[in-house]
């Protein structure tokens, strides 16, 4: 360990990081108090619609429903002896969830995408930044005479990547897969 390197303390986050954790979080927030009435109400309905308390609530329900409509409880009148109107209402319940549902899946797909956006952005600084010091290391290798830096497949790692022409590429593979697909 050198004299200018701290030494490593366990279950301590580098300061990056953990600026990188906190910023995320905040902004995760920030877009959390921003979002509409109607989508924070698409969220809470998707989130109780897939919970276990919605699925003992509705098994609940269910269950008197059928067994009032059974007969099984004398007390209560009958009202719904075909279970027409529990279809109709289970059926008009699950339009609305899937519509809830559907809010909510949108909102995590922009979320999504959003993410990968930043993703690419980072991992194409990354090659800049990584094929910048490939260079660096050859010209610094050249200079002190290490053989490997001459080796040509360095040349090719040597050459930033145009993230355009690899979209370009990954349409055309796409486009020819389908081609030979729908052969």
């Amino acid at each position: 360990m050198s004299p200018s390197t701290p030494p490593i303390e366990p279950n301590v986050l580098a300061s990056v990081l953990e600026r990188n954790i906190d910023a995320l979080r905040n902004k995760r927030h920030e877009d959390e108090r921003k979002a509409s009435l109607q989508d924070r109400i698409a969220e809470l309905v998707t989130r109780f619609s897939g919970s276990m308390a919605f699925v003992y609530v509705h098994l609940a329900l269910v269950a008197s429903w059928v067994a009032i409509n059974l007969g099984l409880i004398p007390i209560i009148p009958v009202f719904d002896p075909t279970f027409v109107i529990l279809a109709t209402f289970a059926s008009v319940e699950a339009i609305f969830l899937s519509t809830f549902v559907l809010i909510s899946q949108n909102r995590a797909a922009v979320e999504a995408d959003r993410r990968a956006e930043l993703d690419l952005q980072t991992n194409l600084l990354s090659e800049h930044e990584i094929t910048r010091l490939l260079t660096l290391t050859r010209a610094i290798a050249a200079h002190l005479g290490i053989q490997e830096a001459n080796d040509p497949g360095l040349e090719e790692l040597e050459r930033h990547v145009a993230p355009e022409k690899v979209l370009d590429r990954l349409t055309e593979s796409e486009d020819a897969a389908r081609r030979e697909s729908a052969q």
